[in-house]
């Protein structure tokens, strides 16, 4: 799980932040709640994807926007973390995000502000950012929300650049601008239990139902890999030779917080794949990435042996969807 990857992954984060994470024993109704600084870390869809790359052993430029002085100081947090970073300045203020984990209960709480607006010159230098950044890179991760003042088609203008760089979109995120992403057609699309019920218009809750969602898209033209994650159950992989049931092995303790979870998962997929790894060997690292994380609190960094130890037991079901000849 070192691949030392020669590839380089360029991510994309739109709508940065700068995680807080807290401890309290228990929220109380009236007074002061105290609590403890756990950590403060930079976040955001791609730039999450950047760190759990590198802590894989590969090697990703997370390209961000940054505004005045959080934006500054979500600079300064990514020099620390020896994360290579491009900001892209724009005007209005970078936003926080608090996680607060009540010790008592152990439940967690993620509270995320929208963050700024971007005018229609600071969508234009972000794509632009991006043009001159695609060189070399074959794998481009664009993940998270978009900010206010974007236009719907954002992300469907990422993936128009990226595949007249000839390299691979991963496109990670929700509502409008995930359609608007997916009509342009991407190389893999991530998504979760909420945004497959958004896309098949009813709940998500079993494997066969990610497999109409995972068909529905392939079919569609719309990703040439989908991985639709079920919550405890696992994730489906799917591409054209078919699809791998992932079953999420009995963790080792209670899930503290599934902040990040799905990034990580990103994040190993895209390292293994950059590596010469094939979808479902990849997938099947995600699965036991996200395991770990979610047994981490807050936005904190998945634990690499757990992710190890849970890796062996992530089991696996193919059921291709080739007919035999004749039929």
């Amino acid at each position: 799980m070192n691949p030392a990857s020669a590839e380089r992954v360029l991510t994309l984060t739109m709508n940065p932040t700068i995680d807080m994470c807290w401890d309290v024993p228990r929220l109380a109704d009236m007074g002061k709640n105290r609590a403890r600084v756990r950590s403060v870390s930079p976040g955001g869809g791609g730039i999450n994807v950047a760190r759990g790359i590198t802590r894989l052993g590969g090697a990703a430029t997370a390209l961000h926007t940054s505004g005045r002085e959080l934006g500054r100081r979500l600079d300064r947090l990514l020099d620390e973390e020896g994360i290579d970073h491009v900001p892209i300045p724009i005007g209005g203020e970078t936003r926080e995000a608090l996680v607060l984990l009540e010790t008592e209960t152990r439940r967690s709480h993620h509270i995320v502000p929208p963050g700024p607006r971007l005018d229609e010159a600071e969508s234009r230098r972000c794509l632009d950012t991006l043009a001159g950044a695609l060189s070399a890179e074959r794998y481009v991760v664009a993940s998270g929300s978009l900010p206010g003042g974007l236009s719907e088609d954002f992300y469907g203008a990422v993936a128009r650049r990226v595949k007249d760089a000839g390299a691979r979109l991963v496109l990670d995120t929700s509502g409008p601008a995930m359609r608007q992403g997916l009509a342009e057609g991407v190389f893999l699309f991530r998504c979760s239990r909420k945004e497959a019920s958004y896309l098949l218009g009813r709940e998500v809750r079993t494997f066969d139902d990610a497999r109409a969602v995972n068909t529905q898209l392939l079919s569609a033209g719309s990703a040439d890999i989908t991985v639709t994650t079920i919550g405890e159950l696992g994730a489906l992989c799917s591409t054209r030779e078919g699809h791998t049931e992932m079953r999420v092995p009995p963790l080792p303790a209670a899930p503290l917080s599934d902040a990040g979870a799905g990034d990580s998962m990103v994040a190993a997929i895209v390292t293994r794949m950059a590596a010469g790894d094939d979808p479902v060997r990849a997938c099947a690292l995600g699965v036991a990435v996200a395991a770990a994380s979610v047994l981490t609190p807050g936005t904190q960094p998945f634990d690499m042996a757990v992710a190890e130890s849970l890796l062996p037991d992530v089991s696996l079901t193919f059921h291709s969807d080739r007919r035999p000849r004749g039929i």
